[in-house]
């Protein structure tokens, strides 16, 4: 195969990837096989794809370093001395679990596909992550944060309405700023979402926040459109569909206003709606029900924000705690 490795290795992350994938590379098909699978089969996200692209380029230029021309050449002291080498840069343990998930996805893919009689990859021994809990604002900070966006003006009556259409339904920001305007039924009382995966969930909507979305379809969204189409509920300035970060500076600027000093981010209200739904007694089900979880475990970490909150409540109250 003929390529100059010194220069490809130190070309970045994306001269890497583009190695792989050159048909010359002995690793070139399934490569290209398994991003079509993780985009078409699996409906991952660009930004998920991209992520096991470039754990699986150095990977397979690794292995491709080593002298293994074919994956089914692949055996499991390989997969312990990748784990090794990996392991002696001193990543982060999230950033190692990650790149060793890719790693099974991967094989696993190549074990059905018929690359690989066997799945060498159950050597791999995830490092233990510590348990990162949700963060959830009190009620009081959430009304005051809504409270002082006022529903005033074109931007104003669109913040709000976000907010409250947030805080109401849990959804994630990514299925909040891709959300049609053509899904918004406010006499059903329900949306329907897609979320990852291409799957569908319905979610209540109260009063609250359809209120506050027809105040902004009536006041606001016509305005910022200026004659233009868009197929999303919710807009810039400019008329076109917000972007993550789009939200995340809107987000942070009205907190600024309403003087909310709380440590925030894009999921703020999804982890807020989850924790206040378990503190009212809802069942952990209906939670996962409507936060589109498909693992019932990925829901039950609330349980331990309630529980942390409760404590919270029991030392700042009770006279002897």
């Amino acid at each position: 195969m003929k390529r100059d490795d010194a220069k490809k290795r130190d070309d970045g992350p994306k001269a890497k990837q583009s190695a792989v994938e050159d048909r010359e590379f002995p690793f070139a098909g399934p490569f290209r096989e398994f991003l079509v699978f993780l985009k078409t089969e699996r409906a991952l996200s660009p930004h998920t794809i991209d992520s096991y692209r470039r754990d699986l380029a150095a990977y397979l230029l690794w292995l491709d370093d080593r002298g293994i021309r074919a994956l089914r050449n692949t055996k499991r002291d390989d997969l312990r001395a990748y784990a090794t080498h990996i392991a002696k840069r001193g990543l982060a343990a999230r950033t190692l679990a990650r790149k060793f998930s890719s790693l099974r996805i991967f094989h696993r893919h190549l074990v059905e596909r018929g690359h690989l009689k066997e799945d060498p990859t159950s050597v791999l021994l995830s490092p233990r992550l510590p348990l990162r809990l949700p963060h959830a604002l009190p009620v009081a900070t959430i009304e005051k944060l809504l409270d002082a966006t006022e529903p005033d003006g074109n931007l104003g009556a669109r913040d709000r309405a976000m907010f409250e259409f947030l805080y109401a339904t849990g959804m994630r920001v990514s299925e909040l700023i891709q959300f049609p305007l053509r899904s918004y039924h406010p006499d059903d009382r329900m949306v329907r979402c897609t979320g990852k995966g291409n799957k569908e969930r319905l979610i209540p909507l109260g009063s609250r926040a359809i209120e506050s979305v027809d105040r902004y379809l009536d006041l606001s969204r016509w305005k910022l459109l200026q004659g233009k189409r868009s197929p999303q509920l919710f807009l810039n300035a400019r008329g076109s569909g917000l972007s993550r970060m789009g939200f995340w500076k809107i987000l942070r600027k009205r907190a600024i206003e309403a003087g909310v000093s709380e440590k925030l981010s894009p999921h703020t209200f999804r982890h807020s709606f989850a924790t206040h739904l378990l503190e009212g007694g809802a069942s952990l089900r209906d939670v996962q029900e409507m936060l589109g979880h498909s693992d019932l475990s990925t829901t039950q970490i609330y349980t331990a924000v309630d529980r942390t909150y409760l404590k919270e409540v029991h030392r700042q109250f009770h006279p002897r705690a």
